[in-house]
């Protein structure tokens, strides 16, 4: 029989979801638009809020209704679903996310207790074989994730979270100074929105509802329309939080950035701060945000890759994928937070397009239904131009082919992708029009 879920039980999913999202770059970008923005913070985290947000919880609305991210690609191309499916999960997983989760925090919480002799590589291997045997113990269970995250880590980690925000409120420090980068006073709204690319969790939107219809199934609910529903409300949930802490983060950063002006980035934001507002148990406090945030997201990005990758490629079960999942990621760990946030730029300057594009569509479909030429003309405009883009940003174009693409509406904002993908979707409703009125005729 199919059960119906109590308001307790959906609002631990959408605990379950937050923590999923709640990350590494959760913590560190935010803070980092606000030290950089400063009195302009609002107005970029307007555009983080839709890139990081917004982006996100319409991403598990399409997903949950097309039912399934490799179904929703389908409508593009067979071939289209399977490599956009699996370099959103490796990008998301092994590739970039998961290491990440072990590289900031240990960042976070190893150096500012070692010593200044302390052997820092060896330090960063112990703590990442830890690490990640921990969260590969919790992620083989992945219909108890709600159990455990949602109904425990969360509630622990918000908590961390608002006593910091209070400190802030309790003891304010100068207020926020003046725009650090002239980036953010030239378009602080496009910068904060491009900012949001490095959340990942967009990307993370389109693979995280297999495992929290997973934990849905796993408590009764038979009806596919109910586990549509529950996943859709899990989503919002989820976004509501986020917008709520990354506005706490922001207004920390901006203090930061105020107070300690010339910060690398949002790790180094957060300590300043957190160090002037409690002292050495600032950098526990600190460190324990960190920690439980970086390994909520590596628990649930372990089993969503793990559970994608034994349905796809059943070669190795889910255990295997898992085992082998966090192996990789903890060798690519050892590389550092610099080298993996410098690689991930790229990577995520090509993928994140396309996957709003095909949010976008997947949000439209009911208008779309029968106009079969729209996905695929629409995809291939996007990911043309945002590999262009990218390549033009990596110094990798002729000068002609850069200048050219130049010259496209919004290129120098970082959305240049944007004029593309709607000439594809005109392109291809064109395209259907055609087809339409042959077969008629």
């Amino acid at each position: 029989m199919n059960k119906r879920l109590g308001k307790r039980e959906r609002l631990f999913l959408g605990f379950t979801l937050f923590s999923m999202f709640f990350g590494a770059g959760n913590l560190i970008f935010p803070p980092s638009v606000g030290a950089q923005a400063g009195n302009l913070t609002w107005l970029a985290m307007a555009g983080m809020a839709v890139s990081a947000v917004g982006l996100p919880v319409l991403g598990v609305v399409a997903v949950a209704r097309a039912g399934g991210l490799t179904a929703l690609g389908e409508r593009v191309h067979p071939l289209f679903a399977r490599v956009f499916t699996v370099a959103a999960y490796l990008a998301i997983g092994p590739c970039l996310a998961i290491p990440r989760t072990a590289s900031t925090s240990f960042e976070m919480a190893v150096p500012p207790f070692a010593g200044a002799d302390a052997p820092l590589g060896l330090l960063r291997l112990g703590y990442s074989l830890v690490f990640f045997v921990l969260a590969l113990t919790v992620a083989l269970r992945p219909e108890k994730l709600t159990d455990r995250l949602g109904k425990i880590m969360c509630p622990i980690l918000l908590l961390l979270i608002l006593v910091t925000f209070v400190g802030s409120l309790l003891n304010p420090l100068e207020g926020y100074g003046a725009p650090q980068s002239p980036l953010y006073v030239d378009g602080p709204v496009v910068r904060g929105f491009l900012e949001g690319y490095q959340t990942m969790d967009t990307i993370a939107a389109l693979v995280f509802g297999i495992i929290i219809t997973l934990n849905i199934r796993a408590r009764g609910v038979t009806a596919e329309e109910d586990v549509v529903g529950y996943t859709v409300g899990a989503g919002w949930l989820a976004g509501g939080l986020l917008l709520v802490v990354y506005a706490m983060l922001a207004h920390l950063g901006a203090l930061s950035g105020g107070a300690f002006p010339g910060a690398d980035n949002g790790a180094v934001v957060l300590t300043n701060l957190i160090s002037a507002l409690f002292g050495t148990p600032g950098s526990l406090l600190l460190a324990a945000i960190f920690i439980i945030a970086c390994f909520n997201v590596c628990v649930g990005l372990i089993s969503s890759c793990a559970e994608y990758f034994s349905e796809t490629f059943p070669v190795l079960s889910y255990r295997a994928w898992a085992v082998l999942f966090a192996a990789v990621s903890m060798l690519i760990a050892n590389a550092g937070l610099d080298r993996i946030l410098a690689f991930s730029v790229p990577v995520l300057n090509v993928i994140y397009p396309v996957a709003i594009a095909l949010i976008a569509l997947g949000l439209c479909h009911r208008w779309l239904e029968g106009r079969s030429r729209v996905y695929p003309a629409a995809i291939l405009f996007t990911g043309v131009a945002s590999l262009g883009f990218t390549l033009r940003d990596l110094e990798l174009l002729p000068e002609a082919a850069s200048a050219l693409l130049g010259a496209v509406p919004l290129a120098e904002q970082g959305l240049g992708w944007i004029l593309p993908a709607l000439a594809g979707t005109g392109l291809g409703l064109l395209l259907s029009l055609e087809s339409r009125r042959r077969s008629e005729t």
